[in-house]
């Protein structure tokens, strides 16, 4: 009300200048004309739909678009004080953004890279590239326990829950998400109307809290879980074991952003900071957890159901690899979710310090698989600063089948990176349950931008898995992907990372582990 009450102002400061300068001193014009400029462009500010920023601050938001038009590189030099140290770098904001709008193009001259410098990456084409497939490939998730198998796209929306982000952001992503055919993770904040409404496929994500299934006090209820996990756009249900920006610690919602709506969804008190178990009640256990995953399975009629989690001690997600060989049934996927990943809320040292980087966790999970013979029947999931083709092709050559993204999806319905997520004050609408605030996101423009980031990101990816000369992920292999070590060597990643065989671990493992196989145990988490 206060935007529309200072533009109203200045319109009437406007007549009557404009009135005084008709009546009394031509001088008056000076005012008028001015003060007419500045409320009609706010008036226009208020009523487009294109930009959030101008919605939320009209007139004075023009200065964030001169600055980027001006000198891009100083608004990412603020952007990279002010965000968690590990920002998108310019060029894939920029990829991201003109994807969203659907202006991607080609940019002339060379890279700005320094490709001598140690860590740069590179995929290494083919002397005989392959046409682009004219379909994009799926992932079919459901192993041998699986009545219902979920065909996955290449890339989805990552867990991003409602109260984390605003109604109106949920709307825009699941529509996206039903008009490109690929699916959006629900986040740990329960399963809600806007997840529903549009019509997109989902991954149910399960959290410690057990929000949208949990009894009076805090526990899991079977009977809730079942009745909406029965939703036909239900297609896959993952239970949240740990996140990559904060493994270890629950999830928090401010107190500021739970309002009664919100309250009813997630079963808390209105008002107060959510903030969810470290551990799960349902299992102590490896055995337990494989086992609850299979209960799951059963209680959703058949339908693919897995664990995401930032993997940590090796020792431990072997234990569960046992668990699974000695309980014969294994989750039908399982998401890993790299340290790198961002969120709303963490504490800066668990954000910096705790957990693999997604390249680690993947190696791990993937050889652990492998190493157990039960690779063919659990597919993983790559979650962790995904945004463009190329960080979908590195990921699947690094063990992976399908990609998450949830930063770059932000962006596509506005996300400027404002760092207020916690504070409900979002300058966007996307991560406020301010009303004022979130009603300058508006769906209907951001919903295509969703669907054409997807597009145009897994396009990109086929397109330089063709000029590898792969025409599916199955196809990728580590030595597709290089890293420079020093300004001289160059190693690939078969050279770089050690890599099983399948069944070696049960056969004979390697030196390297073989004390963290025989450790494992199935009965307990062993550090």
């Amino acid at each position: 009300m206060a935007r529309i009450a200072i533009i109203v102002l200045a319109l009437a400061a406007a007549l009557t200048a404009a009135t005084a300068a008709v009546w009394t001193s031509p001088w008056w014009w000076w005012a008028a004309v001015p003060l007419l400029l500045l409320g009609a462009l706010g008036a226009r500010d208020l009523l487009q739909r294109r930009h959030s920023v101008l919605r939320n601050y009209p007139v004075l938001g023009h200065a964030r678009f001169a600055l980027e038009k001006i000198r891009p590189e100083l608004q990412q030099y603020f952007i990279e004080r002010n965000y968690d140290g590990r920002p998108f770098d310019r060029d894939v904001r920029t990829i991201v953004y003109e994807r969203a709008k659907g202006t991607d193009a080609e940019e002339p001259y060379g890279t700005e890279r320094d490709v001598y410098q140690p860590g740069h990456e590179f995929l290494v084409p083919s002397m005989a590239p392959c046409p682009v497939p004219k379909t994009p490939p799926r992932v079919r998730i459901g192993g041998p326990d699986c009545r219902r198998p979920y065909d996955m796209a290449l890339l989805n929306v990552s867990a991003m829950s409602f109260g984390s982000l605003s109604a109106n952001a949920v709307l825009a992503l699941n529509g996206g998400a039903a008009a490109g055919g690929f699916a959006q993770d629900t986040g740990e904040g329960g399963l809600t109307e806007y997840h529903l409404r549009p019509g997109g496929d989902l991954v149910w994500e399960i959290g410690t809290g057990y929000f949208g299934c949990r009894t009076g006090d805090g526990d899991f209820d079977p009977g809730a879980f079942a009745d909406k996990a029965a939703h036909e756009q239900v297609k896959c249900v993952s239970l949240k074991i740990s996140q990559g920006a904060k493994p270890g610690i629950g999830g928090v919602l401010p107190g500021a952003k739970v309002n009664a709506e919100i309250a009813r969804a997630r079963e808390v008190p209105e008002g107060k900071t959510v903030v969810s178990p470290p551990y799960h009640r349902v299992y102590s256990t490896p055995r337990e957890l494989v086992r609850f995953i299979a209960r799951l399975r059963e209680l959703s009629g058949g339908k693919p159901t897995g664990f995401k989690l930032c993997v940590g001690s090796r020792r431990q997600f072997l234990a569960v690899c046992k668990a699974m060989l000695e309980e014969g049934t294994a989750p039908d996927f399982i998401v890993v979710d790299g340290a790198e990943g961002g969120t709303g809320a963490a504490p800066l040292e668990f954000a910096d310090h705790v957990g693999a980087p997604l390249t680690e966790g993947l190696i791990t999970v993937h050889n652990a698989l492998v190493g157990t013979g039960l690779r063919d029947h659990v597919k993983i999931g790559a979650s962790g600063k995904i945004a463009t083709g190329t960080d979908l092709v590195k990921r699947m050559a690094q063990g992976a089948d399908y990609g998450n993204a949830a930063r770059a999806m932000m962006f596509a319905v506005g996300c400027i990176q404002a760092q207020r997520c916690h504070t409900n004050t979002c300058p966007t609408g996307v991560t406020t349950q301010d009303p004022r605030r979130a009603r300058a996101l508006d769906v209907g423009d951001k919903t295509p931008r969703v669907q054409r980031l997807q597009e145009a990101t897994v396009a990109s990816a086929l397109q330089i898995m063709a000029s590898m000369g792969v025409t599916e992920p199955a196809g990728l292999r580590p030595h597709m992907l290089r890293r420079r070590v020093d300004p001289c060597t160059e190693l690939s990643y078969a050279e770089l990372y050690e890599w099983l065989e399948p069944g070696q671990l049960l056969a004979e493992p390697p030196a390297s582990w073989a004390a963290d196989w025989h450790a494992a145990d199935p009965d307990r988490f062993t550090v």
